[in-house]
C-alpha cells in the first residue's frame, strides 16, 4: 500500500483529464510527416494542465510537493508519448492498446519521480507496473460505467 500511496499523484494526474478537459488539442490539430495527427483531439491543453495540477495538489496534501509534481508531470508526458506512439503505429485515438495504454503514463512518472527523494526502489517500481495494469483496466471500466468515458478501455 505504501507504494500506491507514494505514486498516487501520478494516478490522479492520469485520471483527471478524463473529467477536466478542453482548451483545444495539445497538438493544435497538426499532422505529423506520416499524414496522421500528432496526438489527436483526446489530448487537450486543459486536460494536461489540470492533470498536473490535481496530481501536484494531492502531493501537497501528502507532504511531498516536488516529487508529486514530477510524478504528475511524468504521468501526463508519458500519456502523450504513448499517444504519439499509438498514432505512429496506426491506432486511432480512443482505440485500445493493451498494456501500452496502462503502463505508458507510469513509466515516465517513475522515471521523473525518481530524480528526487524518496527514490522508489526497484521492487516498488516493478510492483507498481504490475499493479497499474489491473487498476487501470478497472478504473476505465468504472469511468465508462459512469459515462465519463466513451469506451471501457
Amino acid at each position: 500500500m505504501t507504494t500506491i500511496w507514494l505514486f498516487f499523484p501520478a494516478y490522479v494526474a492520469n485520471a483527471t483529464p478524463v473529467l477536466l478537459h478542453g482548451g483545444g488539442p495539445v497538438d493544435g490539430g497538426r499532422i505529423w510527416g506520416d499524414g496522421r495527427r500528432i496526438l489527436g483531439d483526446h489530448k487537450t491543453v486543459f486536460g494536461c494542465i489540470s492533470g498536473v495540477a490535481a496530481g501536484t495538489a494531492f502531493g501537497i496534501v501528502q507532504g511531498n510537493p516536488v516529487q508529486s509534481f514530477l510524478f504528475s508531470l511524468g504521468a501526463i508526458l508519458g500519456d502523450l508519448v504513448f499517444a504519439f506512439t499509438k498514432r505512429r503505429i496506426g491506432l486511432p485515438p480512443g482505440a485500445p492498446w493493451p498494456v501500452g495504454d496502462q503502463v505508458g503514463f507510469i513509466i515516465v512518472a517513475i522515471t521523473l519521480g525518481s530524480l528526487v527523494e524518496p527514490r522508489p526502489s526497484l521492487e516498488q517500481d516493478v510492483a507498481l507496473l504490475l499493479t497499474t495494469i489491473p487498476v487501470h483496466y478497472l478504473s476505465n471500466i468504472i469511468a465508462w460505467f459512469l459515462r465519463w468515458k466513451k469506451d471501457p478501455w
